[in-house]
């Protein structure tokens, strides 16, 4: 194996600008932590396009690797956790954000962080569905404990056109929902039938007309939109935030 590697390293210039290189590491690079993995897979998620344009303060330690999620096998471990050849899967603990993440051919983390690749999936499978689908499914599962049954009615998902809406709706319309997609993108409506939105999908002017009173919701954080649909009594929402996270509103 190679003594070195390669990785998407973040900085600021002086005049606070991000800059986006791809470096040559050597394992003497990377930050403190007790397993060692060799990353398979990362997906690319909207919150990394943020940190690696500098658009978004995502980014709260310099320099940094993005990527909020990864796939591979252990390397190294100094944990009793974990042993050589382990598949693993790390989403969330800020990584790519506070600390190094998943845009390295080796990244070394935190045994704590690391849970075990689920049977039946291999690590393009994991990062295909990757924080968006963990997220979407967080959502889905907030609904089934809140008592929210397929017979209940039809399921609102806002910023269905998104990674981890559009991957709501098609969790929601497997397990036998019937689904409202929200979306500002008209022309993903197609699309989105095909995945499960069955219902026309509203634009997202016509929401108040797209959501009948009583409604379960599951969306995004801020407005209105994300909780429960306008006039909705009594509702059931999953909320997504930005920043990662679902709270049951009810």
């Amino acid at each position: 194996m190679s003594e070195t590697f390669r990785a998407l390293v973040l900085e600021r210039d002086d005049e606070g600008a991000t800059q986006a290189q791809i470096r040559t590491l050597s394992e003497a690079d990377l930050p403190e932590g007790d397993v060692l993995v060799e990353v398979a897979y990362s997906s690319l998620n909207y919150k990394d396009g943020l940190a690696i344009t500098g658009r978004g303060k995502v980014v709260r330690e310099w320099p940094m690797v993005p990527g909020i999620d990864l796939a591979g096998r252990v390397l190294a471990s100094d944990s009793p956790d974990w042993q050589p050849g382990d598949a693993v899967l790390l989403t969330g603990w800020g990584v790519g954000e506070r600390y190094w993440g998943g845009f390295s051919q080796r990244q070394r983390v935190r045994s704590e962080w690391l849970v075990p690749l689920p049977d039946g999936l291999d690590a393009l499978d994991a990062m295909t569905l990757g924080t968006a689908g963990l997220t979407a499914m967080l959502c889905v599962l907030t609904l089934e404990e809140a008592g929210v049954k397929p017979d209940a009615g039809p399921v609102l998902v806002s910023g269905a056109s998104g990674g981890v809406g559009s991957l709501a709706v098609a969790l929601l319309s497997a397990a036998g929902y019937e689904v409202t997609a929200l979306t500002g993108r008209p022309e993903g409506a197609d699309w989105l039938r095909e995945l499960g939105g069955g219902r026309d999908p509203a634009a997202r002017g016509d929401e108040c007309a797209a959501a009948p009173a009583g409604e379960p919701a599951l969306g995004r954080g801020g407005g209105h939109r994300g909780g429960r649909a306008p006039g909705a009594h009594p509702g059931r929402a999953a909320l997504r935030w930005r920043g990662g996270g679902v709270w049951p509103g009810r």
